[in-house]
């Protein structure tokens, strides 16, 4: 009785809950769970939740977690309105973690007041936004390393068309001309990159943003020595991105061998697993036949 009592009594709340923020729903809150991004789910719950984190002032609170946050979010989504997307972030973390607590509690008293139900829905409810913060740390890394493996392709095109006679800003705009319809992260960037330079944004802050938004350091060494030599142009400009292409190549490549380190460490596990089962199908008849 006592478990149903306490799941209950959590049911109740989790309804005063979401009937408060129905209260407190602004337009802002609607705008801001609309926003693109990667990974979020039932946005129509998103605002409601919105009003709980903007009413627990968890940036005012815990600053530094937040800040870790935004920054995570930042690598992954861009500069543009990453506060507002850490909340949208934060609010989806909230929505799983109620909508997994009510779970529990609903199935522990369907069940007759099982405590196993309701520990199951409290446990997952604690760790489930822990996972979607690993998670997301997961994809940003991911981002970062399918950057750092294009750039150096990307560089190599941009020194071939610059050494053919285009100027630096026709070979970029060419070059994400042809990558147009590609999803990879750097080619998404740079589109937008010329989009902005298209439609009237100086040419050295489209390039300076595109820079910001990757979220690599090569990127921005790219920017920086592209910002640097390009009114040079001639043969100066093109050993400056020479130089850089090598320096890239050597990184891809490091970086490839890392790459490669991982994938032969996970494959450890299930080669044992297989040669166990091999030992056992192998020895298990042997075994038997000696007994007998």
């Amino acid at each position: 009785m006592i478990v149903v009592g306490v799941c209950s009594l959590l049911l109740v709340v989790a309804v005063v809950l979401f009937g408060f923020a129905a209260t407190k729903r602004t337009k802002n809150h609607q705008q801001i769970a609309a926003l693109k991004m990667d990974g979020i789910r039932l946005r129509n719950l998103l605002p409601f939740m919105l009003v709980l984190i903007e009413k627990m002032r968890i940036a005012a609170r815990f600053p530094i977690f937040f800040h870790k946050l935004q920054s995570s979010v930042q690598r992954g989504e861009g500069l543009r309105d990453s506060a507002e997307r850490t909340m949208l972030f934060m609010a989806q973390m909230l929505l799983y973690a109620m909508l997994l607590l009510v779970f529990g509690c609903v199935m522990a008293i369907v069940n007759g007041g099982s405590l196993i139900w309701l520990v199951i829905g409290l446990g997952l409810a604690i760790l489930l936004p822990f996972a979607l913060i690993k998670d997301l740390a997961s994809k940003v890394k991911e981002r970062e390393e399918k950057i750092l493996m294009e750039l150096p392709e990307m560089l190599n095109q941009i020194v071939l068309l610059v050494g053919a006679g285009e100027t630096v800003q026709q070979a970029i705009v060419h070059y994400a001309q042809q990558k147009e319809s590609s999803t990879h992260p750097l080619h998404r960037e740079l589109n937008k990159m010329s989009q902005q330079w298209r439609s009237g944004d100086p040419f050295h802050q489209a390039f300076e943003q595109f820079g910001k938004r990757c979220g690599v350091q090569e990127a921005t060494v790219f920017v920086t020595t592209v910002l640097l030599n390009h009114k040079r142009g001639g043969g100066e400009f093109a050993m400056a991105l020479r130089e850089l292409s090598r320096s890239l190549w050597e990184k891809r490549k490091a970086l490839g061998r890392i790459q490669g380190e991982k994938a032969s460490s996970k494959m450890v596990f299930p080669m044992v697993l297989i040669l166990l089962v091999v030992m056992l199908m192998v020895g298990g008849p042997a075994m038997m036949m000696i007994q007998m």
